[in-house]
């Protein structure tokens, strides 16, 4: 049975993810910081991990004692919208830290767990990172996510000899607590897509960026 951790699992995205992998016959593992009800009744394992805690996610891999067959660095916060004032800029170092900076820390700190099974680390992206395709408002978020896309691909250079893919993946706007109401598609049609687009991924496609849909999605 593989094995797939998932982060930021206790809502939205992360959540449709435990769910898909589950009913695929998966090993579920879900990182929740907070206790989350939904979660617990899908009865896979949780593990309590805060994406803020920087110590927590560099040494996770230490007590991590099998073979890994996927990751999937879901967490993320979009906040603050803008950056205008220093409030706007501490908010912002929160959002470095989360998004771009926690889900290096925990990739690496699990890498030899993903070389044991020539596993996938995935990071759960947006296309809002992409600077090629950039428009306006939100740079805190986009500037996170872009740096993000630069971490994973050189990471994905550098255990590319070890036989671990890495991609990053834009989900689409979905309706989560994050994508809000009038977003333009649901949670399980995202994931469905992802899910699918990442058991097609193979060594070659290592450092990519794509979206649920397939498309490779330009820098």
């Amino acid at each position: 049975m593989p094995t797939v951790l998932i982060t930021g699992a206790g809502r939205g995205l992360g959540l449709e993810f435990a769910r898909q992998y589950q009913a695929d016959g998966w090993d579920v593992i879900g990182t929740a910081r907070n206790e989350s009800p939904e979660l617990d009744a899908l009865g896979v394992t949780v593990a309590q991990l805060s994406m803020d805690d920087l110590t927590a996610l560099a040494d996770f891999g230490a007590s991590f004692d099998r073979p890994l067959d996927l990751l999937i660095a879901n967490a993320g916060i979009a906040q603050p919208p803008e950056a205008r004032t220093a409030q706007d800029g501490a908010d912002w170092l929160d959002t470095f830290r989360v998004n771009s900076i926690a889900p290096v820390l925990l990739a690496q700190s699990l890498m030899p767990r993903l070389a044991e099974s020539k596993g996938k680390a995935i990071a759960v992206s947006s296309e809002m990172g992409s600077i090629a395709g950039s428009s306006s408002g939100w740079i805190p978020y986009r500037a996170s996510k872009a740096a993000l896309n630069m971490a994973w691909h050189v990471l994905a250079n550098e255990v590319r000899e070890q036989g671990v893919t890495l991609a990053t993946m834009h989900p689409g706007w979905v309706q989560t607590d994050m994508g809000g109401p009038g977003a333009t598609i649901d949670a399980p049609t995202s994931v469905r897509g992802m899910v699918a687009v990442i058991g097609g991924l193979g060594i070659e496609q290592t450092g990519g960026f794509y979206g649920y849909d397939g498309r490779e999605i330009a820098w």
